[in-house]
C-alpha cells in the first residue's frame, strides 16, 4: 500500500502566522522606544559626546602640545557648562557623521557643520552660529586666479565636506571648468600638503581655514586664497531629531553665548575680527 504524505496541521500553521506577527510588533515597538528624547539619559550622566574632525582648523584641532583647541571647542564647552554638561570629544571619520549620530556613538556634531538639505535628513540642526563660505588654496605661482582657472588642474576635496557638496549641487561655479574628477581625501591637511609638493593644484575648502592657515603657514612655500562664487555656508549644531529638548536647551546657550559677549571673543580669538560671526 502507497504511503500517503502526512499533511502539515493546519493550527500549527496559524500559530507561526501568529508568533511572527507578534515579532514584527514588538519589533516595531523597541525600534519606537528607542527613538526617544535622550535627554533624561543625558543630564542623568552630566556628559554629551561631541563628534570632530581633530584637523579642522580654526574649529577644532590640536595645538602643539596634542591638546584639542579650537573656535568650536571653547563654544561647546561654553555652552555645555550653562547646562551643566560636560562635552567629550571624540573623532569620527567625517563622512560617517550622520551614521556615528543616529546609532548613538555621539550626541552631537559640533565643528564648523553647515546646514544643507541632505544633511536635514539625517540630522537636525540647533539655529545657525556662524557663517562661512567656499575658497580655493593654492600656491601663490600656480596661475589659478579665478574658478575658470582649474581648467586642465587637479582639484582636491574633503569626503563627505560641505565644499564638495556644493562642487557637484552648483556645477555651474567650479565643477564645468575643472574637467576632471576632484582628487578625495579624508582631512584637509593632506590635500593642502599635496598642494605643496605639486601632487594637486588646489584645495576647495571653508574660508575659515584657509585664512587660519595663510595667518600661520611659516614654510617655505607661499600659498594664496582665491574667492569662488558658492553660496554662503551656515554652521550649526547637528543633533538626532528626536532629541528636541537637547536642541531647544542648546540654541539658548548659544544665544546666551551671543549676548554675553563670549562668542565675540572666541570670533577674535581664532578669526582676528569679532564682526566674523553672524
Amino acid at each position: 500500500m502507497m504511503k500517503t504524505k502526512k499533511q502539515f496541521p493546519k493550527w500549527l500553521g496559524n500559530t507561526l502566522i501568529l508568533i511572527l506577527l507578534v515579532l514584527v510588533v514588538a519589533g516595531a515597538w523597541y525600534k519606537g522606544t528607542h527613538r526617544t528624547d535622550t535627554w533624561n539619559k543625558v543630564h542623568q550622566q552630566k556628559t554629551v559626546t561631541i563628534g570632530i574632525d581633530d584637523t579642522f582648523v580654526p574649529m577644532g584641532f590640536r595645538d602643539k602640545k596634542g591638546k584639542l583647541i579650537g573656535y568650536d571647542v571653547e563654544m561647546a564647552k561654553a555652552a555645555f557648562e550653562k547646562m551643566g554638561l560636560k562635552p567629550k570629544f571624540q573623532v569620527i571619520d567625517w563622512s560617517m557623521k550622520e551614521t556615528e549620530l543616529n546609532t548613538g556613538h555621539i550626541d552631537a556634531i559640533w565643528n564648523g557643520y553647515t546646514m544643507t538639505p541632505e544633511r536635514a535628513k539625517h540630522a537636525a540642526f540647533t539655529k545657525p552660529y556662524h557663517e562661512d563660505n567656499q575658497v580655493l588654496l593654492t600656491k601663490a605661482n600656480s596661475g589659478i586666479n579665478t574658478p575658470q582657472d582649474v581648467h586642465g588642474k587637479q582639484l582636491g576635496v574633503q569626503s563627505g565636506s560641505v565644499g564638495f557638496d556644493d562642487f557637484n549641487q552648483n556645477p555651474k561655479v567650479l565643477k564645468q571648468y575643472l574637467g576632471t574628477k576632484p582628487v578625495q581625501y579624508d582631512t584637509f591637511d593632506k590635500a593642502i600638503n599635496d598642494v605643496k609638493v605639486g601632487r594637486i593644484n588646489a584645495v576647495l575648502i571653508d574660508g575659515d581655514y584657509a585664512k587660519y592657515y595663510l595667518a600661520h603657514n611659516h614654510s617655505n612655500e607661499p600659498m594664496k586664497l582665491v574667492k569662488t562664487n558658492f553660496p554662503p555656508d551656515y554652521d550649526a549644531v547637528g543633533l538626532r531629531k528626536q532629541d528636541k529638548t537637547l536642541r531647544e536647551k542648546l540654541n539658548k546657550a548659544i544665544e546666551n553665548l551671543h549676548h554675553d559677549g563670549t562668542e565675540a571673543r572666541l570670533s577674535k580669538k581664532y578669526f582676528g575680527d569679532p564682526d566674523a560671526v553672524k
